[in-house]
C-alpha cells in the first residue's frame, strides 16, 4: 500500500464537530504533534475550530494547525475520523448505522486514493462497525484500522469503581469489552485494583453487596452516553482524552494495552468481526491480542456481543 513519506509528526481529523474539534483541542495540548489539519464538509466550520484552537499555542508548544483537504492525508502519521451523525436523545448507537455507513463510504476511498499509510483511527459511531466499514473500503493492513472502542467505556468504569472503592482510578485495571454500545460486556472477572481481587477489594473498603454493586456501576457506565446527551445533546470531552491516549500510544510506540476497537480472529471463537478486547497498541497499530480471563458467561455475552454487530455487518451493502 502506502509510500509516501510518513511525516511522524502530523495528524489529520477528518470532521469537525463537538468530538473532532475537542479531540483536536485535547491533543494540541499533548505535544505528540508539530502540524494537525481540520478536514470538514463545512470549511468554514473546519477553519473558524483551527483558528480558535490555535490561539491556545502560545500556552502549549509551537505547531500548526490549520484547516486543510484530503491531499493533507498523504504524509500523515495518524488519520482521525470523527465525521458522521451524531447520537440524537433516544438513539442508540445503532441506529446512527446506515447515515454514518453513508459518509464513510464518500471518505474512506478519498483516503486511499492518497496512498495513505499511517495509522486510521475510527471515532465515529457505531465505531466497531464503522471500523469494519473502513477496514474493508480502506485496503489497509488490519492491524493499521482501529477503532476507540471501549477505551472510553473502561475509563468509566475506572472513574466510577475508583470512586466506589475511593482509591485513583489509575490503579484500577478493569475492561470492557466486546461492542461500544449496548451490548459491551464488563470483565469483572480479570478486574483488579493493582493486583488485588475486585471483591476482596470492595470488602476490604466495606462494599458487601457484590452483586447489587456490579449492576449497578455496569449499568451506569453503559448508560452514561445516554444520560450526558439528555443532559447536555452530546458527549465529547470523555472521548478527546481517549483519543489522545490512543494517539499518544501509537505516536511513542507505547505498546501499552488498549481496549480498542479491531478485527477479531479466533478469540472466545469470534471470527472475521470487529470488536473491542485489550490488545498491545504501538506505532503499527495493533501488535497483538491479550487473552484476558472471562467467566463462561461473560465469553457468552461478548459471543452475543459479536453476533449482534454481524448481523448489521450483513445487512449492509458495501
Amino acid at each position: 500500500m502506502g509510500n509516501n513519506k510518513v511525516n511522524a509528526k502530523k495528524a489529520v481529523m477528518i470532521g469537525c464537530g463537538f468530538v473532532g474539534s475537542a479531540s483536536v483541542f485535547a491533543l494540541m495540548q499533548s505535544g505528540l504533534f508539530t502540524e494537525i489539519v481540520l478536514i470538514d464538509a463545512d470549511r468554514n466550520k473546519a477553519e473558524g475550530e483551527a483558528m480558535d484552537i490555535s490561539h491556545g499555542i502560545p500556552f502549549a508548544s509551537p505547531m500548526r494547525i490549520y484547516a486543510g483537504d484530503y491531499d493533507d492525508v498523504a504524509d500523515a502519521a495518524i488519520v482521525i475520523i470523527s465525521a458522521g451523525a451524531g447520537q440524537k436523545p433516544g438513539e442508540t448507537r445503532l441506529d446512527l448505522v446506515n447515515k454514518n455507513v453513508a459518509i464513510f463510504k464518500s471518505i474512506i476511498p478519498e483516503i486511499a486514493k492518497r496512498n495513505f499509510s499511517g495509522i486510521l483511527l475510527v471515532v465515529a459511531n457505531p465505531v466497531d462497525v464503522l471500523t469494519q466499514v473502513a477496514i474493508k473500503l480502506s485496503g489497509l493492513p488490519e492491524q493499521r484500522v482501529i477503532g476507540s472502542g471501549t477505551v472510553l467505556d473502561s475509563a468509566r468504569l475506572k472513574y466510577k469503581l475508583g470512586e466506589h472503592l475511593s482509591v485513583d482510578s489509575r490503579s484500577v485495571h478493569a475492561f470492557i469489552v466486546g461492542e461500544h454500545g449496548d451490548s459491551e460486556v464488563v470483565a469483572w472477572s480479570s478486574a483488579n485494583v493493582s493486583g488485588v481481587e475486585l471483591s476482596e477489594m470492595c470488602e476490604m473498603r466495606g462494599h458487601y453487596q457484590h452483586k447489587e454493586n456490579t449492576r449497578e456501576i455496569a449499568d451506569a457506565v453503559k448508560n452514561s452516553a445516554y444520560e450526558i446527551i439528555n443532559r447536555k445533546h452530546a458527549t465529547y470531552y470523555g472521548i478527546a482524552m481517549s483519543v489522545r491516549r490512543i494517539c499518544e500510544v501509537i505516536m511513542r510506540d507505547e505498546k501499552s494495552i488498549l481496549p480498542v476497537s479491531h478485527m477479531i480472529h479466533g478469540a472466545y471463537g469470534i471470527e472475521d468481526v470487529v470488536l473491542s478486547m485489550p490488545a498491545i497498541v504501538g506505532a503499527d497499530g495493533v501488535e497483538t491480542d491479550i487473552p484476558i480471563k472471562l467467566s463462561g458467561e461473560e465469553a457468552l455475552k461478548l459471543k452475543e456481543s459479536a453476533d449482534a454487530l454481524k448481523e448489521i455487518l450483513a445487512s449492509l451493502e458495501l
